[in-house]
């Protein structure tokens, strides 16, 4: 069976250009992808989690406005009883420039497993989710 993960972009963002490179990105690479498209609430990412029994949720932002959008989102995972899934978030996360290592630590601390900056190769982001799924001795898929 393969391995279902969620994607989705978060909040009033409407950028669905990224989102559908992800998307093709992980099926090809072999992932389940339950796509939620764009103004995605967090409560929509854990209700597709939890009906699809994903194994990681990946957010995306490019309007620079995810700490607001993002707040709370992995205690909102416990309470919904998926406190050990997965979080990944990428894309602008803030307005203006800013130190990405500030960035990731920020949302590091809010509860996300993996923070990447713009411009990252979807590729690198499932090298990492690979990674992490075996480290929770999960088999990843294998490349379509």
């Amino acid at each position: 069976m393969p391995v279902t993960i969620v994607l989705g972009v978060i909040g009033a963002d409407c950028h669905a250009v990224a989102n559908r490179i992800l998307y093709h990105s992980f099926t090809k690479a072999g992932f389940h992808v339950a796509n939620l498209g764009v103004m995605v609430s967090q409560e929509e990412f854990i209700a597709a989690a939890i009906e699809t029994d994903a194994k990681a949720i990946v957010v995306s932002s490019l309007y620079g406005h995810a700490e607001l959008d993002c707040r709370g989102f992995r205690g909102r995972c416990v309470e919904a009883g998926i406190g050990d899934i997965i979080l990944y978030l990428g894309g602008r996360l803030v307005v203006g420039k800013a130190d990405f290592a500030a960035v990731e630590a920020k949302f590091r601390e809010m509860g996300f497993d993996r923070v990447f900056p713009p411009e990252t190769a979807p590729e690198e982001g499932i090298a990492r989710l690979v990674e992490d799924l075996r480290a929770r001795g999960i088999e990843p898929p294998s490349p379509a």
